[in-house]
């Protein structure tokens, strides 16, 4: 069997304040101390997006922990880190995030079985507070349903 990929970070509130219109997979550059912080799991990227900027694509706030045993070569925390995609790639980020309320954030950080550092981008959209209340609605009713549901199978045994 080849290897999995092991997920350094997830960004998990992006789902609940974005409607998410999709996504893809970007390479990062990084330096070595970076990635050894990365392989202990020690990143956040809850705060963090990424922008284009004269064709080239950066991730801004995305916090590296400092590695132990890195001593006066170690890294900036909060450095921009420059992203890996096709220029057609760019290209239509460039075009979709010029659309009104459209914005560029990343879902997760992980490492692909190849042992590359890997982060999924998503080109998203904000959402308003009520619409966050209605998708908070609509799941309590969908679970409701569901409980009901499984109560009522328990019932017939």
């Amino acid at each position: 069997m080849g290897r999995q990929l092991k997920l350094v970070t997830e960004n998990r509130k992006a789902r609940h304040d974005y409607t998410i219109e999709e996504t893809l997979e970007a390479g990062i550059v990084l330096t070595g101390t970076e990635v050894k912080s990365l392989r202990g799991g020690k990143a956040n990227i809850r705060d963090s997006f990424a922008r284009v900027e004269k064709g080239e694509v950066f991730l801004y706030d995305m916090h590296i922990s400092p590695y132990e045993q890195g001593n006066r070569f170690n890294h900036e925390p909060r450095r921009p880190r420059k992203l890996l995609l096709h220029k057609e790639e760019i290209r239509r980020l460039i075009g979709k995030t010029r659309e009104k309320g459209l914005t560029l954030i990343p879902l997760k950080v992980y490492f692909n079985p190849q042992g590359r550092v890997k982060v999924e981008l998503a080109l998203a959209r904000g959402k308003k507070l009520y619409d966050k209340r209605e998708a908070l609605r609509e799941r309590d009713a969908k679970r409701e349903i569901e409980k009901a549901f499984r109560d009522r199978q328990k019932l017939k045994f």
